[in-house]
């Protein structure tokens, strides 16, 4: 590890002259601390960015998108090797960065573990829910290495995301992939600590605007099942949301509502129901 520079300088600079032994240890501590500050960098995403901007398919703006996974498949070495690096960070590591750059992360291992998981039957499968079985849920196989022992999918999200006091994030939901076709679009790109709170904000924007997944029917507004699944989430305070309906009211515009409707909403005159989850693979072929 490299000291900084400006207190090496200065500690240099006294070589020659006669200086407390302790006074230069503590600059020297104090050096290698600023190093230490510095170095705690958000984790290089890049192989996993090249690969989504390689095989991800964007449908309608982004709205929808589809997973290459034969394309993935070709690939496959690359995304191990990404694999393989995430699981080098440690606990401490990951918890010396922020909480954009962990929430990044754990959003972009949860992505990568899913295709991976594809991956281990593809292309003989048609839905993720394959991949599980009668007893245990694909999102609840312990495969993943992380921070030094072994966790399921479910442990990333529900544990590590949606149980942590850190974050308080529901737009995450329009991020983590299930690589499913009633899944919000699986990014084109990896998640990063300085972009991240636009890369959410536009994700929940897409799914939203999707008609096929949110729509308008008459008097009543027919959302994701992922709205009734995490509802909850939903109503914790974000952005001062304390309901489901004060979350969408947010994103009234984005349902395609008119500023009546909008209000209606607002004052609960508009009902709420929910639509069924296509759990198909969400595969370009």
């Amino acid at each position: 590890m490299r000291h900084n520079g400006h207190l090496s300088f200065w500690i240099d600079s006294f070589a020659g002259k006669e200086v407390d032994l302790m006074f230069r240890k503590l600059l020297l501590c104090i050096s290698f601390m600023c190093a230490g500050v510095a170095t705690a960098q958000a984790f290089d995403h890049q192989l996993w960015d090249d690969l989504l901007k390689r095989h991800v398919v964007v449908i309608d703006g982004g709205q929808i998108t589809k997973a290459d996974y034969a394309g993935f498949q070709g690939q496959r070495q690359d995304l191990k090797q990404y694999l393989d690096s995430v699981a080098m960070v440690s606990q401490t590591e990951f918890d010396n960065w922020s909480n954009d750059s962990q929430l990044a992360y754990l959003i972009n291992v949860y992505n990568a573990w899913t295709v991976e998981l594809i991956l281990t039957k593809y292309p003989d499968l048609d839905s993720i829910k394959a991949l599980g079985s009668v007893f245990r849920s694909p999102w609840k196989k312990t495969f993943i290495p992380l921070f030094g022992q072994e966790v399921s999918l479910d442990h990333i999200e529900h544990d590590l995301i949606r149980g942590s006091v850190r974050y308080n994030e529901p737009r995450i939901h329009f991020a983590v992939n299930c690589a499913s076709i009633g899944c919000p679009a699986l990014r084109n790109e990896a998640y990063t600590p300085e972009l991240l709170d636009a890369q959410l904000e536009q994700q929940t924007q897409l799914f939203l605007q999707d008609k096929s997944r949110n729509r308008l029917d008459g008097n009543r507004l027919m959302v994701s099942e992922i709205f009734k699944w995490y509802r909850k989430d939903f109503e914790q305070g974000w952005r001062n949301t304390g309901s489901l309906t004060a979350f969408l009211a947010l994103y009234g515009k984005a349902l395609g509502l008119d500023s009546e409707q909008q209000t209606q909403l607002q004052q609960c005159e508009i009902a709420i129901d929910f639509l069924g989850y296509d759990w198909q693979l969400n595969d370009a072929l």
